[in-house]
Parts: C-alpha cells; structure tokens; sequence
C-alpha cells in the first residue's frame, strides 16, 4: 500500500521545483521533505527524482505522478458522491501543442475549468511527439496528433488543424524573386518550431523540394507569427491564427502573404486519456470533443 503522504511530497517537489519550496507549501521543513522522499525511495528500492543537471522525476517517479494524478480525478468523483469530504482543488497534467493553446485551447476548456475548479499544469510539447510524455507516466492527457493510443489509454479524433506557409511580402520579393526554385529553398531561411516540428519538411517535399535549408528555432506560437512578420523567415501557420476568426491573432490584412497557396499540410488531433480517470475525465473529453467539432476542421 503506498504511503500518500510520501507521494504528496514527490508531486509537490516536482511540482515546485524544489526540496525548500516544496516544505513552504506542505508547512514542512525543506529536511522533512528531503526525508519523506528518501523513505519512498527506500520502500520502491530505486530513486525517484535525480538531481543533476537539474531536478526531475525518474522513469518510476514518473509513473508515481501519474498514478497519484489517476486517484485524484477518482477522488473527485468520490466528493461530488459524498459532498462532506473535502473540496480541494483537482490539478491535471497534460500535454498539447503551443499552436492549440495560442488559439481554440483556451475557449474549448475555459467554462469548464471554472465551473469544476480544475486547475490545469499544460506542458507544451510538439503535437509530433507529445503521447511520449502519456507513454512515460508524465501526464494524465495529452492533445497530439497520433491516433495510437498507449497501453490503458482511450483516445477520440477532434479535428484538423490546416496549416500554411506564410512570410511578409519584403520577405518574398527578396528570396522568392523568380518562384518557389530549389536555390531559393537552400538559401531562404525557414522559421521552425523546434528539433522535432516536421512541418517544413512536409511543405517543402509537396514542393518538390527535399534538400537541406537554414532556418530559425522559435517554440514559441506568438512568436513565430511575430517573427513572419518582422521579415526573418517563413513558417507553417495554422490557419486558425490568422485567418478570419475568432480564435485568431491580430494581424494586419496584407501583412503576411501565402507561400504557395496550392500547398496545405494538415495536422489531425488527438485527444488521449487514461481509461481510470473515472466520470470527470469523461465529462472533460466530452467537453473538448463538442469543441473540437466546432473549433477545428473535419479530419480527411
């Protein structure tokens, strides 16, 4: 049987960052949480939080996270059967896509966190290799677009996310004089998210084009946009941040052009979820299912 009180220390280390910040929120000294992690590693016989080059869960520690964060979607059911336990707040870890959350994340899941007192802990990740953090015991959900769901996981389509490449009109009139050619494509800088984004690349081989090509690191949604913008590359956007909607950025008409408007990469998403996460869990897929289906486009 497993000690919670041992398990209340790991989520809140993890959770703060660190061993004295951890006692600040428990009411307990930074050696007593240093000595209730200790004895839960003494228990499972293997650690769980390394401490160099900075402080994380381990594979088993993972795991704990994600069992502790199970019981407390269950535990909630529990209080709305039996209203005299205690009220406190549910905290959900899940992992998404930056794009997502820069546009319909926010009014897919915002009444519904509020009315439930949810607090969510959004971990950003590639919507290529977000299920990687479900897979690792890390989180209770995850937004991605693989339709593979984990071992003891259920997982719904919600919708298409179509993107585009787009860069300012200076950009284009300097690089892309004479059409979208292989030589351009070498020497045009690119704006991608990250090591993993593979949207450029899908956009460039619907080109025609499947060399090498310089291009900028920016995880950043807004920034991406912003740097488009300011003429420093061009990137794959959705169409939901700046297209004619509502979940869109504010971007002046004309400010950015369409790379070549034959070309759409669309990006299917996924909702997963552990299938013990009891009522709640469900009421919250059903909530982001009807916005997905309303916020998204049909998956093709």
């Amino acid at each position: 049987m497993l000690d919670y009180k041992l398990l209340e220390a790991l989520i809140t280390v993890v959770e703060t960052g660190g061993f004295e910040r951890a006692g600040m929120a428990l009411g307990l000294s930074q050696s007593a949480v240093s000595q209730r992690i200790k004895l839960l590693e003494s228990r499972l016989g293997q650690p769980v939080l390394t401490r160099h080059p900075h402080l994380q869960a381990t594979p088993a520690g993972r795991r704990l996270l994600n069992h502790a964060q199970q019981v407390q979607l269950l535990e909630r059911d529990l209080r709305r059967q039996i209203p005299a336990l205690s009220e406190d707040r549910t905290r959900l870890r899940i992992a998404l896509n930056a794009d997502s959350l820069a546009t319909w994340w926010g009014e897919a899941i915002g009444a519904f966190c509020q009315e439930e007192g949810l607090l969510m802990d959004m971990v950003i990740e590639d919507q290529d290799v977000g299920l990687r953090r479900m897979r690792e015991g890390d989180v209770a959900a995850c937004l991605c677009s693989s339709d593979q769901p984990v071992a003891g996981a259920r997982c719904i389509a919600l919708g298409n996310m179509p993107y585009r490449a787009w860069a300012h009109r200076n950009y284009i009139a300097r690089f892309f004089p004479d059409g979208l050619t292989a030589q351009a494509f070498q020497e045009a800088p690119a704006i991608v998210f990250g090591p993993h984004d593979q949207l450029q690349h899908r956009f460039l081989a619907q080109c025609g084009y499947h060399g090498r090509f310089p291009y900028h690191l920016c995880p950043s949604a807004e920034g991406f946009v912003r740097l488009a913008m300011a003429g420093m590359g061009y990137g794959m956007i959705p169409d939901n941040m700046i297209g004619d909607n509502r979940t869109t950025l504010a971007v002046p008409e004309g400010e950015l052009v369409n790379l070549n408007q034959a070309v759409t990469v669309d990006v299917p998403l996924y909702w997963h979820y552990w299938r013990h996460g009891g009522d709640f869990m469900e009421r919250l897929t059903r909530t982001i299912a009807r916005a997905g289906s309303a916020l998204l486009e049909p998956i093709r």
